[in-house]
């Protein structure tokens, strides 16, 4: 029956059923929210944990705050409490949450008080609910507590609210991402009745709060953050439920944000403004930052604060880009219409009036050139930190005075020039040519020589050249206005070339960063072997980021592996290697500026691909104070993602070459396998029946008949042996347990015993011998000798026809040569060198293929072993037949007469 096609769009949200999706496996997050200390939250947690205790759940108390309180501490009975770990901090024994301890008991649920606390600094995590993340990955329930200031997003307004810096912090995707929300709500009178009886802070911590947090305003504000929260979140989990459901409503359009962030303090006040839209609407976000090439590299002090807001922006959620490019409006809105995204978040420009009017601001210019996408302004309160107007930074004294001095110079000398031209060529007006040194100073020292040069050029023109001469007056008002508009053309175009060297100097180091890349990427192209690109690599990221480098290659049983570290280094200590663990396993950055274990020396970052983390790369920088520059970053960056191309590159390679030496192997088990069921199966089944017709029939058969019989056993018994035989030879050969003798050997007397061996085993075959008569003796083992001659002629008997084989032993220099030949059909061309290829047939004897293909090949390894060569030769005789040619080292003589 056809489907109507509303059923079509009444099905459930993909995108929402792939949310659900990711959760299962994962515990369940339960969030206690409070809007300030006091109002009951652990004792509201307590007192729900004995109720589940009641209804049989494995619970246990990981971290339980009661400050003293007893009608809190008293619901600790009868719960199971985890031992927290002790460590020292400050001098002081402190005691923390025991995450190790936690995810070794694995409870089906557990209680982690004070979401927002800090750990010690020596805990993988620095943040308690990094700890309750872990707990939740191990798919462990948590219940937790929270106070509504303690939200990322929410800092900043409640520090202006009450006038309190809020420094422990939670992101808001952990709220976001809690299963359950619980409100505990009191209204503020109660909230202060419970401060004045002692239930929150001891009697003097308790005045000094009513004094400062705890006041009516503040409590009112905070609750009313709390029940907006909790609402957004209730509404957030009703619309989930219903996209699951496929039930139908009208659903706001997705919206996408990106918010601009800057080189000022003021930019993390701006991301969390946007983190505030974007959670209100529900939407994705994007904070960029945008390097201006003409502006140069950045101070110390903006990349801090770059770094602090891109951080920030990651805990709050957003992803995180950089880009370059001189016009700042036009990158970012074509990275926004690239991105589809639907507003914009900037903060109030604090440019000064007449910069404004010259060369306008980010802001305006982003606002006047956006024509489709919502723009949305953030107006700082006063107190808060304002981002600073761009000025001009002075340069240091010693820079000062060379740029002075290198400007005088330049002056001196245009100076020395103009009166030589004054002389020869009496020009009108000398004037233009102190452009020069402006310019030369711009474009070699900067912008400040050239406006000293610029100043100083006015008043030499003046003094030099100008009526009346050596004195700083001038005679004629045109005059003066030729000096001024010389010194104001002069200012303009030593800013320009100042800008111009500036910009210069910025694309310099964008070209060699690139051509670094690119020899980098040269260099693991050409290479093969993994570890030459492990060392390449090490090197390289320690010159783009000055620091220590090392990389670790995938665990094997004893963990990750030091595979490469410039400048080199043996080893790791215990919380690196935890930190690095951490990276492979998790696949995100661990170690120095992370949020774990941000204690390490190293940043552990992971190397991922497709297939995932193929081995992770430790940076130890330099400073450990400052963060890498944006420069330096993105190099770093691009050199790890090459590396982790190449890795998996060469181990596609590896897993290539086993895959081809599985598919040999398996393709010579199945030969072997269809070998061993036709050349063990045809002699069991002859000597099978042979013994079978001797039992049954007995005394009736002839005396013939009986000896026809027991010889056929005989004969197929043999056949038997020497294919096992066979197998065993060959094991040996490819294993290298074969250590042949180095004995002196008669080769005719070896040749002569194989002849009587071959008239016993093939007495209806006929083998001949010619043996030259100054025939040396060789160095080598008799008895293998003796096997490689046998196969041979076994197998020219099967293969050469009634005639049967010949053996030809002679001296050909330092040489002996030794042959086999017969005068069957021979080999085709193209298979003289197959024919020594292990399994490989290609005769046929009774219109069948004979034998398991193993004779030649142990012929060739027995006789590689003593050190000669073997190969087939055909026609051999009158355009028939096959020769085996075998070379050996004939022994020499010592002096006392041994051979050698």
């Amino acid at each position: 029956m056809p489907r109507d096609e509303g059923d079509f769009d009444r099905r459930p949200d993909p995108d929402a059923l792939l949310a659900l999706s990711d959760k299962e496996g994962r515990g369940k997050l339960r969030v206690f929210l409070g809007a300030a200390p006091g109002v009951g939250k652990t004792y509201a947690m307590l007192a729900r944990a004995q109720a589940a205790k009641a209804d049989g759940v494995d619970i246990v108390v990981g971290v339980a705050e009661t400050h003293g309180r007893l009608e809190t501490l008293a619901l600790l009975n009868g719960l199971e409490t985890l031992p927290r770990r002790k460590c020292e901090y400050r001098g002081r024994i402190i005691e923390e949450f025991d995450i190790d301890e936690a995810l070794a008991r694995k409870p089906q649920l557990i209680l982690v008080d004070e979401l927002a606390h800090t750990n010690a600094p020596d805990s993988r995590h620095p943040k308690r609910w990094q700890d309750v993340d872990e707990l939740l990955d191990a798919g462990v329930d948590v219940w937790t507590t929270l106070n509504v200031q303690h939200l990322e997003s929410l800092a900043d307004v409640v520090s202006r609210v009450t006038g309190v810096a809020v420094r422990e912090t939670v992101p808001d995707r952990v709220l976001q991402d809690a299963a359950d929300v619980i409100l505990v709500d009191i209204t503020p009178g109660e909230l202060l009745q419970r401060l004045k009886e002692g239930k929150v802070y001891v009697p003097e911590t308790a005045r000094r709060a009513t004094q400062n947090f705890f006041t009516p305003r503040n409590l009112t504000a905070l609750r009313e953050l709390a029940l907006r929260r909790t609402a957004e979140r209730v509404d957030d989990q009703m619309v989930d439920f219903l996209r699951q459901g496929a039930i139908e409503g009208p659903w706001a359009t997705a919206e996408r944000l990106l918010v601009c962030v800057g080189r000022d303090a003021a930019s993390e006040a701006v991301v969390r403004a946007a983190a505030r839209l974007a959670t209100g609407l529900n939407a994705s976000w994007i904070a960029l930052y945008v390097e201006r090439a003409s502006q140069g590299e950045p101070s110390a002090e903006a990349v801090r604060n770059i770094d602090r807001a891109l951080r920030l922006a990651e805990r709050l959620g957003a992803e995180v880009e950089r880009l370059s490019g001189d016009d700042l409006a036009g990158e970012v809105l074509r990275f926004a219409r690239r991105e589809n995204i639907t507003q914009i978040v900037l903060g109030r420009s604090r440019a000064a009036p007449l910069s404004r009017w010259f060369r306008g601001s980010l802001t305006d210019d982003i606002v006047r050139r956006s024509t489709d996408i919502a723009v949305h302004i953030v107006i700082q309160e006063e107190g808060a930190p304002q981002a600073e107007p761009a000025r001009w930074k002075l340069p240091s004294l010693p820079q000062t005075w060379r740029a002075a001095g290198m400007a005088a110079l330049a002056v001196t000398i245009t100076v020395l020039i103009g009166y030589a031209l004054d002389q020869w060529l009496r020009p009108p007006n000398l004037s233009v040519i102190f452009l020069l040194p402006v310019v030369l100073c711009a474009a070699g020292f900067g912008i400040w020589s050239a406006i000293i040069a610029a100043v100083l050029s006015f008043f030499a023109c003046d003094f030099f050249f100008f009526e009346p001469r050596y004195e700083f007056t001038i005679s004629q008002p045109q005059e003066f206005l030729a000096l001024l508009v010389a010194l104001v053309v002069a200012v303009i175009t030593g800013m320009l070339a100042s800008k111009m060297r500036d910009y210069a100097h910025y694309m310099r180091l964008r070209s060699q960063a690139a051509q670094s890349l690119f020899e980098f990427s040269r260099k693991l192209s050409m290479i093969t072997a993994l570890d030459d690109i492990l060392w390449v690599s090490a090197l390289q990221i320690q010159k783009a980021g000055e620091a220590t480098s090392v990389i670790l290659l995938v665990p094997d049983e004893a963990g990750l592996r030091l595979a490469a570290a410039w400048p080199p280094m043996d080893q790791l200590d215990a919380g690196e290697a935890t930190a690095a663990r951490w990276a492979f396993e998790k696949n995100e950055p661990a170690g120095w500026r992370t949020d774990t274990l941000p204690n390490v020396r190293f940043q552990f970052r992971p190397l991922a691909t497709a297939r995932g983390v193929v081995a992770v790369c430790g940076i130890e920088p330099k400073t450990r104070d400052e963060p890498f520059s944006a420069a330096a970053e993105s190099t770093i960056a691009s050199l790890i993602e090459q590396t982790a191309i190449a890795i998996d590159r060469q181990m596609l390679v590896g897993e290539s070459v086993r895959a081809a030496a599985l598919e040999e192997n398996e393709k010579l088990r199945t030969i072997l396998l269809s070998a061993l069921s036709h050349d063990l199966r045809t002699p069991l089944t002859s000597i099978t029946g042979a013994v079978t017709s001797l039992r049954q029939l007995g005394e009736k058969l002839s005396p013939e008949d009986r000896k026809d019989l027991l010889l056929s056993i005989e004969e197929e018994a043999g056949r038997l042996s020497r294919f096992i035989a066979n197998l065993l030879d060959m094991s040996r050969i490819e294993s290298g347990a074969l250590a042949p003798r180095r004995d002196l050997v008669d080769v005719a007397e070896v040749a002569r015993g194989v002849v009587e061996r071959c008239k016993k085993t093939f007495p209806g075959r006929k083998t001949s011998i010619s043996i030259a008569p100054d025939l040396p003796p060789i160095r080598g083992d008799a008895n293998l000798l003796g096997q490689v001659l046998f196969n041979l002629v076994d197998n020219a008997h099967k293969y050469g026809g009634p005639t049967g084989a010949i053996i030809h032993a002679r001296r050909e220099g330092a040489d002996v040569i030794v042959t086999v030949t017969d005068e069957g059909p021979g080999v085709k061309t193209s298979d003289l060198e197959r024919i020594f290829e292990k399994f490989y047939r290609s005769g046929r004897v009774d219109g069948r293929k004979a034998g398991t293909g193993l004779g030649l090949s142990i012929c060739r390894g027995l006789v590689n072993a003593m050190g000669g060569t073997i190969v087939a030769q055909s026609p051999a005789v009158r355009r028939r037949g096959t020769r085996i040619v075998m070379r050996f080292p004939a022994a020499t003589e010592t002096k006392q007469g041994e051979a050698a």
